[in-house]
């Protein structure tokens, strides 16, 4: 669809809603090569408006009377921002196969959000050019940075020049330049943690610090900000432990430690209620996904947590982490999981560990062609190497036709090949943080739960 299409369309939808108030907001548009039905409006984590695409793969949302701020749309298993106001007539059109970068806005209200939407994909293609910063004094860092900084602070200023934009979108476009600039320093102490380089850090380098805001409640669900949230907390936890504990050097081991400094920190610096719970809750899914801790830490971190996080959102999801990493614990038996085989028979992965004295799991998902190659390899050179050792695959695939065709096309042995029954409940159950875990289990008792396929026997 060319630009005068779009302005067919524009026209078609606006004229169907001459009758709406003039304040009402349009916010349409049309979706190329989509991946769902709907299309789903959110602000902050909660729905106020879906639709249904036509059969042109078009959507309309008409809102009599909207807060302006930051929204997103969710074209699952997409989303996106969209910056709306009130009276806005706003037009997009994506194409799902490249999403970000086909996204174009057009209408009443394209400019702020055309301006956000190249930040954003600008700070992508700038990830890869800082990483070759990060060898550099701080003094130097910080000048590169402030450069990049300042090409889109210029190309706001020419925006606000040709459009005449609203206080409160002015300020969410600088706090996008802001906080996609800012996480940047943040992560230089961690890059250069193994060399003497942060010794040489003056407090000029963090100046931003004194501009933070911590309960700004229009950017608690705004990534950059987030983002940027999580990681000054573990830079200052880190900064505060390696000079005010009595763990020398032993902050990076002591990751109980490191973690309730964190909790400390978020306690004493947010009061934002939305904004603590979300940073409380990264703290906990890191601790208990990644550092795999004892039984007697992992107790106490959780006592630490709801002494600080009184009434937390996201209390029950913690929990149930909490208890699928205790059954998780070496020396346990494998939990009563159910998959299926390639005719579809229910089977549990008991049953399956019990059949053989010494098992490795390993999981796989049709989503990523190239790691399904690479771990099978992995699995079958292994499987040659320790033929006491019986791998078995178990496919994250919810589709049953789709998970066979992948494996008849790589000719391995449906014997060795499952697909989860319910994957979201045999992720959290197995905790299956990452593709390449590998879980070891002798005669229906766990070994490990956290090893890694390609460091198995290492």
């Amino acid at each position: 669809m060319n630009r005068y299409l779009l302005g067919i369309f524009f026209v078609s939808i606006t004229a169907c809603n001459l009758e709406q108030k003039s304040t009402a907001t349009i916010f349409a548009g049309e979706i190329v090569n989509p991946t769902s039905e709907t299309v789903i409006l959110y602000k902050d984590d909660i729905a106020i408006d879906s639709a249904y695409l036509d059969m042109h793969n078009r959507f309309t949302f008409t809102i009599d009377k909207i807060d302006e701020g930051l929204y997103n749309f969710h074209h699952a298993p997409q989303y996106q921002y969209v910056y709306l106001s009130e009276g806005d007539s706003l037009l997009l059109r994506l194409n799902t196969m490249y999403f970000d970068e086909s996204l174009v806005f057009t209408g009443k209200g394209e400019e702020i959000n055309n301006f956000l939407i190249e930040v954003f994909l600008n700070s992508e293609e700038e990830d890869k050019i800082i990483e070759s910063f990060y060898s550099l004094t701080p003094e130097k860092f910080s000048e590169k940075i402030d450069s990049l900084k300042q090409l889109k602070v210029s190309l706001l200023n020419e925006v606000k020049i040709d459009t005449d934009l609203s206080e409160a979108s002015v300020a969410m476009a600088n706090a996008t330049i802001n906080y996609t600039t800012y996480i940047n320093n943040e992560k230089y102490p961690f890059k250069n943690a193994e060399n003497k380089i942060t010794n040489t850090i003056s407090q000029n380098f963090y100046n931003y610090r004194k501009e933070l805001d911590f309960d700004d409640k229009e950017l608690t669900y705004f990534t950059p900000y987030y983002d940027f949230m999580k990681r000054y907390i573990d830079n200052l936890a880190f900064t505060n432990c390696a000079s005010d504990c009595d763990t020398e050097n032993k902050i990076i081991k002591n990751h109980l430690h490191f973690n309730q400094h964190k909790l400390v920190l978020i306690d004493s610096i947010v009061k934002e209620k939305k904004l603590r719970d979300n940073l409380f809750r990264n703290v906990a899914l890191t601790y208990f996904l990644k550092v795999h801790d004892n039984v007697e830490n992992n107790k106490q971190f959780l006592e630490d947590f709801h002494k600080l996080s009184e009434n937390n959102k996201h209390i029950e999801e913690i929990h149930k982490l909490y208890e699928s990493v205790l059954k998780m614990q070496p020396n346990h038996e494998l939990p009563d999981v159910k998959v299926l085989d390639s005719i579809g028979k229910v089977i549990s992965i008991k049953d399956i560990a019990l059949e053989n004295k010494n098992v490795i799991f390993y999981f796989w998902t049709n989503k990523n062609n190239r790691h399904f190659k690479n771990i099978t390899n992995q699995a079958n050179k292994l499987a040659l190497q320790y033929p006491d050792m019986k791998f078995i695959a178990i496919s994250l695939t919810s589709d049953h036709e789709n998970w066979q065709n992948i494996i008849k096309e790589t000719n391995q042995p449906f014997k060795n090949e499952y697909r989860a029954a319910n994957i979201d409940s045999l992720k959290n159950i197995l905790i299956i943080d990452g593709l390449n875990k590998a879980i070891v289990v002798k005669e229906g008792v766990i070994v490990d739960a956290y090893r890694d396929m390609y460091t198995l026997f290492r």
